[in-house]
């Protein structure tokens, strides 16, 4: 063989060596999004596609980093279960203002553990994600159930709706932040 012909060789294998390795850190980075974002990564790729959607959810990770988030002390823990209680007693009487009041809890209980309540819900519910994967559906659905209910049908979803941000407060309150 020539010399010429062992240089391309060479640089075949090379690149060669190089497409397997960024194909190997592509796979990695992917798996570490799923185990984290859990549901939220499939949800993204599906309304984004997967390059996008990965993008997408390292810049959420980045700011998440960013932020101080804190347990709640005991104290402000019985102070939002007392308040839960209220609307759950309430919710008979008055099930629109229940449901809102529930979403007001955890807005509040999310403020004060330091994740981010100024922009859109979207936005929130993606950087709680990073911390609790499985309650960001919850959070939307909860969110959604309370847009435009009417009638029988409108109480059933406001009976959704809090039950979906109880879920979400038990996990925001049972839980500490893990380490970003």
């Amino acid at each position: 063989m020539e010399t010429w012909e062992w240089i391309v060789l060479g640089a075949a294998a090379v690149l060669f060596l190089l497409l397997v390795l960024a194909l190997v850190r592509i796979r990695r980075r992917r798996s570490r999004l799923q185990a984290r974002f859990g549901p939220e990564y499939q949800r993204a790729v599906a309304s984004a596609g997967t390059g996008a959607a990965e993008k997408r959810l390292g810049e959420v990770e980045r700011e998440r980093s960013e932020i101080d988030i804190r347990p709640l002390p005991a104290a402000a823990r019985e102070r939002f279960l007392d308040e839960w209680r209220q609307v759950e007693a309430r919710f008979v009487s008055d099930p629109r203002e229940s449901a809102r009041a529930a979403e007001r809890i955890v807005e509040r209980v999310l403020e004060e553990r330091g994740y981010p309540v100024d922009g859109d819900a979207e936005r929130r519910a993606a950087v709680v994600a990073v911390d609790h994967a499985n309650i960001a559906d919850r959070y939307r659905h909860g969110r959604a159930m309370l847009g435009g209910v009417d009638g029988e049908e409108g109480t059933e979803s406001l009976r959704k709706a809090v039950l979906d941000f109880r879920s979400v407060l038990e996990e925001l309150l049972a839980s500490d932040p893990k380490a970003a």
